[in-house]
């Protein structure tokens, strides 16, 4: 593979004029693509094989004008102080709101009454209007949300308090400029590391150029495939962490083959030579660990990870191709500005690569690990390990409108029915009973009701409502507790735990579906997936490190490593969004359970992430040891030359990530936290700490692989021993060739 990778780096730096020709044609046409792409008309979630899915099912069969998962709003009114909303003008202000919001749009399936819907408070002080869409909330169109808000805003007028819940106004998440201070902070770490503009302007232009086409293929095909908002938000965000990471390792390589005397075009193959292969396989492995959700089998799950998958592949692409293109447009630039510029990146004689070099803070570190690699070891699996303590207390769930920002309408409604009616209203449980079984529809509907009243934790029952053809019955229950709380899960399962008594006696089957019990579902699904998804992606990543390695321990080593640091991740995640310690620094107004998706999520995409540093640091410490060196120096030489790069590759992917904590969509927050943390952890503790401390323990059996095991494996030459060959025949058939110092 390097043999391979190295011509066409060769190919790329000579014929650059065509590479990048191809490249801005490629982003041009995704740009025409999602201008000329029909704007998303729906993202639907659903969950194959649960029984929230199977009830919308049977609702959208039997009862369409139900509507069941269409768009709702909830908008609630609160009357002024010393007020009740019964009161004769605050009476026909609401009656009056609830017609304007009828009238308001097509789109509109029914707005009750709260004064026939029954749906005021005890005291008189709240009342609140459920409005029903007949289409989605990605379906609705501006003009559907505008005439919403507006005749919200001429009812706040009549000195009403009024807010909106639900899913009607959802809009995409705002990440505000926080993402801009990520791509600011990496763009000051490429200056410090190359301590050259044009080479710390490389990583970051090629990065944005794969992420354009990523991004904007996505929003060219978000039509065709159904692809929702948060898809281009996850691309985005793994898109511009790997793309400046992949980029600044082919770079740093060439200024490094470049230091050794070689000429710019030779230089170019062998940074892609050596540095690309190890950006291949760190690719493939971030790649089998996002195409690898598709296993959990929740269709936005998957499609999420095949566009971020995508965008990788771009990235990889852009490091082979586009990089060394763009080297030779650079020429001599991609140097330090100064010799004896230290803060920039050092001078060219403090970046002399031989054993008379001054030792810099890697080799240095390196060398501490390597004496004292107990001690190291001790303390950072340690520290790890209480890290992941607050583990043990993970709640899992989906956030709910409790969890938006006490600014926004939405939690402002919340709050208000909360206060009225109780913390059940904001989430009832809509249990459907198929009715097709029973001798008598009625008395089995009856039943149901009577059966259900007498759980816990149930506040109140509404009266069956009927399909049209009378076989299937649709029951409102309300909890006494939030939609989030255990209790509400509880319930749940005690509804579904009496199906079985209940067909018995009535032969009606009932189901439970709704947003709360769609959200158990989802974590109930992503749990029971989650080791079979661990084995798979974590198996394969496995052979394929044991293929790059020729090893069987380094990547034992390397996945266990890996597990340290995504528990330590997820018990920082606990401790912040769930127990509220330093919420307030990271923008969390409400606690509550960690969103389900968060770790499968993690474990699939800190997977990915984490092995692109095992893969980069540890295949200059197999190829120092290939080329002779002893166990221990081969971990400081591979310190030598790639623990600063690593480190600045660490800071930028922290960075970005850390961008997407401003966003004001909780799930978008958690998720920057928890990969932010987790790079931290990995990067920093696990491979520059707990890595070097095993291999100096291991020594060469660190590099053991059965003899057999040899034999079986392809030869991809990670550490690049085809181009030394190559460039020995080469010096054979020019004799009188010498590098030159550019």
């Amino acid at each position: 593979m390097a043999t391979f990778l190295y011509k066409l780096g060769k190919l790329a730096f000579r014929r650059r004029h065509f590479v990048a020709l191809i490249w801005v044609a490629l982003l041009t046409l995704a740009m025409v693509g999602a201008a000329s792409a029909p704007t998303a008309a729906s993202s639907s979630f659903s969950i194959p094989g649960t029984e929230a899915q199977k009830a919308f099912d049977l609702l959208e069969k039997r009862a369409p004008e139900a509507a069941a998962d269409g768009a709702s709003a909830r908008v609630v009114f609160k009357a002024p102080d010393g007020e009740k909303v019964t009161d004769p003008a605050n009476k026909a202000e609401i009656v009056k709101t609830v017609g304007a919001l009828k009238s308001g749009s097509d789109h509109v399936a029914r707005a009750d009454d709260p004064f026939r819907a029954k749906t005021v408070s005890k005291d008189g002080s709240t009342a609140y209007a459920s409005v029903s869409y007949k289409v989605t909330s990605m379906e609705l169109t501006d003009e559907d949300r505008d005439a919403l808000e507006k005749t919200v805003d001429k009812a706040r007028g009549s000195g009403l308090t009024v807010e909106v819940g639900g899913d009607a106004l959802q809009a995409m998440p705002e990440t505000g400029s926080s993402e801009i201070i990520g791509i600011a902070v990496a763009a000051v770490v490429l200056i410090i590391t190359f301590g050259s503009l044009i080479a710390a302007g490389l990583p970051l232009l090629t990065a944005l150029i794969g992420v354009g086409i990523g991004v904007l293929t996505i929003a060219a095909l978000a039509n065709a495939l159904d692809l929702g908002t948060t898809t281009s938000t996850l691309a985005m965000m793994i898109g511009l962490a790997v793309g400046i990471d992949y980029a600044l390792f082919i770079v740093s390589r060439y200024r490094g083959e470049l230091a050794e005397g070689r000429d710019r075009e030779e230089a170019a193959g062998r940074a892609v030579g050596t540095a690309g292969s190890a950006v291949v396989f760190a690719g493939l492995t971030v790649v089998i660990a996002l195409v690898g959700l598709a296993v959990v089998n929740i269709p936005m799950l998957t499609k999420m990870g095949f566009a971020a998958a995508g965008t990788v592949v771009i990235a990889v692409l852009i490091a082979l191709t586009l990089i060394p293109a763009l080297l030779g447009y650079a020429g001599k630039r991609v140097l330090p500005m100064g010799e004896k510029s230290r803060l920039f990146g050092g001078g060219t004689k403090d970046r002399a690569v031989g054993e008379d070099a001054k030792p810099n803070m890697g080799t240095r570190w390196a060398r501490f690990v390597v004496r004292r690699p107990v001690a190291v070891l001790l303390v950072g699996i340690v520290g790890l390990g209480a890290a992941a303590i607050p583990v043990s207390q993970l709640e899992l769930g989906l956030p709910d409108d409790g969890a938006q920002p006490t600014s926004t309408t939405q939690r402002k409604a919340y709050d208000l029915v909360s206060e009225g009616f109780g913390p059940g209203f904001n989430g009832p449980l809509m249990v459907v009973g198929d009715l097709k079984g029973a001798d008598d529809p009625k008395a089995a509907a009856g039943e149901i009701t009577k059966t259900i009243s007498k759980l816990d934790d149930v506040l109140a029952v509404a009266p069956p409502m009927f399909n049209k053809a009378r076989d299937t019955t649709i029951i409102s229950v309300v909890p006494s507790s939030k939609p989030s709380g255990i209790e509400t899960e509880d319930l749940v399962h005690s509804i579904r735990d009496t199906g079985a008594r209940i067909t018995s006696d009535t032969g009606a089957e009932i189901m439970v579906t709704g947003t709360t019990a769609m959200n158990i579902d989802v974590s109930q699904k992503l749990n029971d997936a989650l080791l079979p998804y661990l084995a798979l992606v974590v198996g394969l990543a496995f052979l394929l490190l044991i293929v790059v390695f020729r090893s069987v321990l380094v990547p034992l080593k390397a996945a266990l490593g890996f597990l340290l640091s995504v528990l330590a991740a997820l018990g920082a995640v606990v401790a912040v969004f769930q127990w509220g310690w330093l919420g307030s620094l990271f923008g969390v107004e409400q606690t509550g359970p960690i969103m389900s998706m968060m770790p499968i999520f993690m474990v699939g995409v800190v997977f990915g992430l984490a092995m692109d540093y095992e893969v980069f640091l540890v295949t200059r410490m197999r190829e120092a040891y290939v080329h002779g060196e002893r166990p221990g120096q081969a971990v400081v030489t591979g310190f030598r030359h790639g623990a600063r790069v690593v480190s600045a590759a660490a800071v930028i992917m922290i960075a970005v990530f850390a961008g997407f904590i401003g966003s004001s969509e909780q799930m978008v927050k958690m998720i920057g936290f928890g990969l932010a943390i987790a790079v931290f952890f990995d990067a920093f503790v696990v491979r520059m700490a707990l890595v070097p401390a095993v291999l100096a323990l291991l020594g060469d059996k660190a590099w053991w692989l059965p003899r057999w095991v040899d034999r079986a494996l392809p030869n991809v030459d990670v550490e690049g021993e085809g181009l030394r060959t190559e460039a020995a025949s080469d010096s054979e058939t020019d004799p009188d060739r010498k590098p030159v110092r550019v």
